[in-house]
């Protein structure tokens, strides 16, 4: 034998040996994978070993072609039977620990808005008021002609008005449920009808296209204008705290008359005067007033016999005060960090 055949036959012991330490660390049937292609491959370590031929007698090739044919069938037998045994492993089970704490879901909670509506309808039905609702999409009779506000008030301008097909429109405030209230319920009647409304206003800082009302009737026998500024006035001291005080002031609505805007003094500065009030001491909140016998007209009412009061606030309003939000945009923005303070 050779010293060159010598040389060779050593070499593919170690290279049997090396294989057997790197099958037993192989742990997965990717890394079998790159056992085969490294030393079976075109380019496999095997593979180099055959131009060895050339340095031999021709007596000598057949030993070292069987030593390598040996090795080369060994090697693939042995991949197969690790990947077989890899196939026949049961899937690993995920360990876990019925002692840890479960991972809640994140919670969701009510809309600020949603909120300060239900305590305004709470108070209200305390006060003996029923909760009316309405379709969002009125007729021109109910927004407008009903409520005695005729064609040529402002209001119908296009710029304050979303105006539909067929005389339809989106209702501009919730008082329109009031006028379909009265025409299916005789006196007495204590309601409110809060609800959303809409309006063509360019949103900034205290205006939006979308917004809340609450719009209160109470009509009966001998109702009178000082108890409308008796429920304004408890409704304001159970929303906000029992030192406000409420002041009315003249001015003018189709649909009620005598009417007034009516204000709340200052929440911040107790009326003595601060940035958010102006100076002034008090916050302007909303319109109300006594029911205009002509709309008494409209659902057949004696206005001789009856009469009644009317009020509205917007509820953007209420919570902006109540929570100190200066901007009304931002309860339309669902920014998560604002509503998750509620």
């Amino acid at each position: 034998m050779s010293e060159n055949l010598q040389k060779f036959l050593k070499v593919l012991e170690k290279t049997e040996s090396d294989f057997s330490a790197r099958l037993a660390a192989a742990q997965d049937e990717p890394a079998l994978e790159a056992l085969k292609i490294e030393y079976l491959g075109r380019k496999g370590i095997l593979q180099s070993y055959f131009s060895w031929m050339s340095q031999l007698d021709a007596n000598e090739k057949p030993q070292l072609g069987g030593a390598l044919n040996r090795i080369k069938e060994t090697i693939q037998s042995r991949l197969e039977e690790r990947k077989t045994a890899f196939q026949r492993q049961p899937a690993a089970i995920e360990s876990f620990d019925p002692s840890l704490p479960p991972r809640l879901p994140a919670c969701g909670a009510m809309h600020p808005l949603l909120q300060v509506l239900d305590e305004i309808k709470q108070i209200f039905v305390g006060m003996g008021f029923r909760i009316e609702e309405g379709p969002e999409i009125e007729s021109d009779y109910y927004n407008f002609e009903a409520l005695n506000i005729p064609p040529y008030h402002p209001s119908r301008d296009m710029q304050d008005t979303f105006y539909l097909r067929e005389g339809l429109v989106l209702r501009t405030h919730t008082s329109p449920v009031q006028i379909r209230t009265m025409e299916n319920q005789k006196p007495p009647v204590r309601m409110i009808a809060p609800g959303r409304c809409f309006r063509n206003d360019t949103p900034d800082a205290t205006h939006s296209p979308t917004f809340h009302q609450v719009e209160g009737l109470c009509v009966d026998r001998g109702v009178s204008f000082a108890e409308l500024k008796g429920v304004v006035q408890a409704f304001a001291q159970k929303i906000f705290n029992k030192d406000v005080r409420v002041r009315f002031r003249p001015s003018f609505f189709p649909f009620t008359e005598p009417s007034a805007e009516y204000d709340f003094s200052c929440i911040f500065c107790k009326g003595k005067g601060c940035r958010v009030c102006k100076n002034t001491g008090w916050l302007e909140i909303s319109g109300a007033g006594m029911v205009d016998p002509a709309v008494f007209g409209f659902v057949d009412y004696d206005p001789t016999i009856y009469s009644g009061y009317a009020f509205g606030m917007g509820v953007e309003r209420i919570t902006m005060l109540k929570y100190q939000v200066h901007d009304i945009r931002i309860f339309y923005e669902n920014d998560l960090r604002f509503l998750q303070q509620f």
